[in-house]
Formats: C-alpha cells, structure tokens, sequence
C-alpha cells in the first residue's frame, strides 16, 4: 500500500515547496520511502510523486517511481497474481530485476498496453507516464478498493490517492459539495456512490473499474474496462454450488496472504470475517492473531462468538473494548473527519479505527477484513424479503415463508422488513434503502425530493439489488474508510471476497440456494462446515459491525449544547432546534443515534475546512 499523487500543468505552477509538503502530506500512506520525478515537454510538466509502504520485497530496487524504458509508472495496491503473471512474462523473455509486483505491473503494460488491467486479480490505483505517447493513463481496480480522485482546472490536472493532496499541488481549491453533504445528512451514505462526486466541489472520484488517458493538454478520456455480468445457471446443484465456493474462496485467500511482513484478521464475530480466520488457520495451516471490538451495548456485543473463534483457532486474540470519554471522541472523530476529507459514513468506520490502531500499535502491516460477503451471497434483512418475492409462485416459496416466520422474524426489529410480501407487492419500492420511512426530511432545512436511481444488471430483484449494492450504495463507502482508516495507522487492508472469480461464481448461484432453511449466506455457511466454528457458522441473528452512540460517548447536556449549536454551520442543513426538541435522550432508536453522528461529523468537517 502506498501513496500516489501527480499533475500536469504549466512549468513552474508546482514548486519544490508544494512537492515537499505534498510529500509530507502522503507519509501515513508510505513511510518507508518517499520520491518525485518531473518531466518537461515545452512550457508543460508532469510531476509523479510516491510513498511507499513496503509489504512486497523490501530492498530499495523496489521504491516508486519506477522507471524502465520510455514509462514511470506509480502504484497503490496490491498485484495479487503477480507471481502467476510474472511466470508467463518469463516465457515472453521479460527480465526481472526485483521480487515485486511493482515490475509486474509495469512489464505487463509493456506487454499487453492498456489490456494489462484484464491479466490482474489485485486492488489498485495506479498512473504511467508514457514518454512516446505523452500520456498519463489512470486505472482503478474493478471493486474500487483503492481510492484515486482527480481535478482539472485552467491551472491542470492533478490526481491523488487522497484529496489533500490534490488540494495541496492545485492550490486554493476549497469549496464544499453543499449538494453532497445534504445527500449524506438526510438520505444516508448509500445516496453517495450513485455519482463519483465528492464532498470538494470539482473534485471527482475514478470509478472503480475504469481507466483514465490524459494528454499534455488536460483532454481526458475515461473507459470501463470491466463489469460483472449475471449470468444464473439454473442447473447447478447445491453440493456443486458449495464446491465451486469453497474452491474460489480459498484460491482468493490464498494469494492475498502474500506479504513479506506479519498479517492480522479483523474479527467480528459473524461469519464473514470468522470464516477466513478458520479458512487460514485450517485449510492455509497459517497462525493467526485477530482484533476484535467489544461493545458494551447488548446489541451489538459479540464476545461470545469472537471468543469461541479464538479458542477454535488458538488464535493469539487482540480485543478492544469501547469505552466512554467525551473529550476523546470529538478529539478522535475530528481528527478522522479531517484525514477521510469529509464526514464519516456511520459509527461503525469510526470504531473500526480503534482496530486499525492496535493491528498497528501491535506491528503488523496488513489486515484482512470480510468486506463483501453480505452483497455476494445476501446478508440484509431485507434480502429475505426480496428472495421471498421471487420465490412467490415457486415449489419454494411455502417452506422458505415458513422459515422465515420462525426464524428471521423474531430477530428484525424494523418494523418495516416485518411484512413477508412487501417485494411481492411493491417490487420497484426502494424506500427502505435510504430509509425515508424513517422521516428525517422533516428536519431539513430545504424541500427536496431525491429520485432513487439503480442500475440495471438483471431482472433478478435480489441479485440485481446486491450488485447495486456492491458497486454504488454500501461497499463503496466501506472501502473508502476501510482504507483511510488504515492508512492513517499506514496498514494495507485486504478483502479476499472481492475477487473476480469469486464473484463471477457467485453470480452463477441459482436465487433459491442462496437463502434456505432460514438461513442467509447458505452456500458460503454450507462451504466452511467443519472449518468454522458451528456457534458462529450457524448463528441466525445478524448484529453487524456497529455501535450506538451511547457506547461511545455521554449525550449530556453540554455535550448536546454543543451538537446543536445554532451558530454551527450544519444548520445551514439542518433544523437542529426542532431536532433538539424531540430527541429524547433516553431513548435514542438506531436511525436517531445515526442523524445524530451526522450532524456531529458534518459539523467538524465543515469547521475544518471551509
């Protein structure tokens, strides 16, 4: 994992100073190493800047920019594949200098030119400067697990892997994407990836699967080059559904645990992440150390479940425990809000940096997390309701009605994901996905009225919704923190269930496999029998990795002063005197507890920065 940054621009725009603070600016990303590189072409330069987090080939031939021939090539992320790749450049007579996938990429692209993105199974954000064609072409990986932003103005071009750093080489760019921060506020972070804009007004976000040329004249020229594509086998059994799981599952695990340094596994307790922490220690035969966060608040509290995984695993077991310290919170939150360059999505991001702290605190340079696994193989309530609908008319529809009376219904405490038939009837209704039934409009300053947009990839209503999921409304806004919170502690996060192949298996899966017995994630749950842990494998209750806001901090009377402060700038959003006056302090529901945190983040990064 690295940082990335660069520009073209008029000759002298950019000065030594500017490079040097970028630079400083980028040490969380990489601080093992640090470089530019500038070129000039008439009155035009192209400047590259990296820093390096070494988890691949740790010797100095490794270090960033890297040159060879006619390309400088700059990269964030990881060539998981490098070795079956490099293994066949071989055979095409390439030579190789260094044990990294940092020549692997660039070879390739000397090889297969802009194709090269097709060869890689990885995360990545990279940019090569061609001398030849005197272009900079961009990519992003097909998840979008590494971040990579962009800005033009008359002054140039300039990208980073982090928006300060932009702002940094640009100069003066600082204005607040009011329209996004409203979105966020009042329709929640899965309103956000519909669009790649950012919380900084003309500052965008590649999206993920796609490449970027940029010429000596700022002409940019984006393409997709890759995107999943449903296609159900309806004949594939259910033993081979399992095996095709478990063969790709662990093929994926397996190569993102290639690191020259030590790993840890985020652990929360459900199956997701309690299931690659068996898959290594069982079936990769690796010793494993986990991080976990405990929370006070029954709800969301997994102690049980973690502590039955470690035991399982003789895991060497790191577990943090919530606590409550006001002038720690807003000390730490502000300090994120600022380093995520903009609001934090929900509680769970703000957690999930107390395990990032310790894998840290605790030398370790990468982290494998479960990202994913809920939107490839269904793990929201409402994901029942939408695989009921399609199952209406079907030999499955009664047994798997029934299942779900017995064993779903007495867990979900929305009351809006309690009527079976609700996709049945309303197939196109999407308000439970920014939850406008929960009716936090009332608190908003100005009318709005938000059209829902999905797109489209297949008539399949569950699978349709969790590619939406996956692609534009909840995984985006994991991996953004997922990543900032990491660099931060400047640790490599890994998520092996996105993969390629995992997912284009996954997406052969038949609907009615998918959710049986009462059970989501049936497939995924049936792969690892006998590797995970039966208390976790076949838990039914879903908590997530979350926290209310009581766990995290007091709502006291000068704590709530402060939140709804009337000269803060959130209430150019929001009416925080009408908000003030209902909220009841000793009854905070979950979407209060979430309005609340908003309003809090929106605050200090709208105090921070603008």
């Amino acid at each position: 994992m690295c940082g990335i940054s660069g520009y073209i621009c008029k000759k002298g725009f950019v000065s030594n100073l500017d490079i040097n603070k970028t630079l400083k600016l980028m040490k969380r990303r990489g601080p093992d190493n640090e470089n530019f590189i500038n070129y000039f072409i008439g009155e035009k330069e192209i400047g590259f800047l990296h820093s390096r987090l070494r988890i691949l080939d740790l010797n100095d031939r490794s270090n960033q920019p890297f040159v060879e021939k006619n390309l400088s090539l700059i990269f964030n992320g990881e060539i998981y594949n490098y070795l079956e790749i490099k293994k066949k450049l071989k055979k095409k007579n390439y030579k190789f200098k260094t044990n990294s996938d940092t020549e692997v990429l660039l070879k390739s692209y000397l090889e297969y030119g802009e194709n090269c993105v097709d060869h890689f199974e990885g995360m990545w954000s990279f940019a090569i400067w061609n001398n030849k064609t005197n272009q900079i072409f961009l990519s992003r990986d097909p998840f979008g697990e590494k971040p990579l932003y962009y800005y033009i103005s008359d002054n140039g071009f300039f990208f980073g892997s982090e928006i300060k750093f932009i702002l940094s080489l640009a100069k003066n760019v600082r204005l607040p994407n009011k329209t996004h921060l409203f979105k966020n506020l009042f329709l929640g972070y899965k309103s956000l990836g519909k669009s790649n804009d950012t919380f900084y007004k003309d500052i965008y976000s590649l999206e993920s699967g796609n490449n970027l040329k940029v010429d000596l004249n700022c002409k940019i020229n984006k393409v997709c080059y890759w995107k999943p594509s449903i296609n159900i086998e309806k004949n594939l059994s259910e033993s081979d559904a399992v095996e095709g799981v478990k063969f790709y599952l662990k093929k994926s695990l397996s190569i993102r645990m290639r690191a020259d340094v030590p790993i840890a596994f985020c652990l929360s307790g459900g199956i997701d992440s309690s299931l690659l922490a068996s898959y290594a220690k069982k079936v990769l035969n690796k010793n494993i150390s986990t991080f976990s966060i405990i929370d006070p608040d029954e709800r969301y509290n997994e102690i049980n479940e973690i502590n039955s995984v470690n035991k399982d695993l003789n895991s060497d077991e790191n577990l943090i425990h919530l606590s409550k310290n006001k002038v720690n919170f807003f000390e730490k939150l502000s300090s994120l809000v600022n380093y995520h360059e903009g609001p934090i999505a929900t509680i769970s991001y703000y957690i999930h940096s107390f395990l990032s702290e310790a894998i840290s605190r605790n030398n370790f340079k990468v982290a494998i997390s479960g990202t994913g696994a809920d939107e490839l193989f269904t793990g929201y309530y409402d994901h029942y309701l939408q695989h009921l609908s399609l199952l209406k008319g079907t030999e499955y529809y009664e047994r798997n009605l029934d299942n779900w009376k017995q064993y779903v219904l007495p867990n979900i405490r929305n009351p809006y994901l309690k009527d079976p038939e609700f996709y049945v009837n309303n197939p196109n209704n999407r308000d439970l996905i920014y939850e406008k039934n929960l009716n936090l409009e009332k608190y908003s300053i100005y009318k709005f009225n938000e059209q829902f947009k999905e797109i489209f990839f297949s008539k399949n209503l569950l699978k349709n919704r969790m590619m939406n999921e996956l692609f534009y409304e909840v995984v985006p806004a994991i991996l953004k923190h997922d990543d900032l919170n990491s660099m931060y502690y400047s640790i490599e996060n890994r998520s092996p269930y996105l993969d390629k192949e995992l997912l284009n298996f996954a997406l052969t899966i038949p609907t009615h496999l998918l959710i049986s017995k009462g059970y989501q994630k049936k497939i995924l749950r049936d792969s690892c029998e006998g590797i995970l842990t039966d208390k976790v494998r076949l838990k039914r209750r879903k908590m997530g990795f979350n926290a209310s806001i009581n766990s995290i901090v007091d709502l006291d009377k000068e704590t709530i002063d402060y939140i709804f402060n009337k000269n803060s700038p959130v209430n150019e959003f929001v009416d925080t005197s009408k908000f003030k006056k209902d909220l009841d302090t000793k009854n905070i529901p979950s979407h209060i507890s979430k309005f609340i945190f908003s309003i809090v983040n929106t605050n200090l990064f709208l105090e921070k920065n603008f």
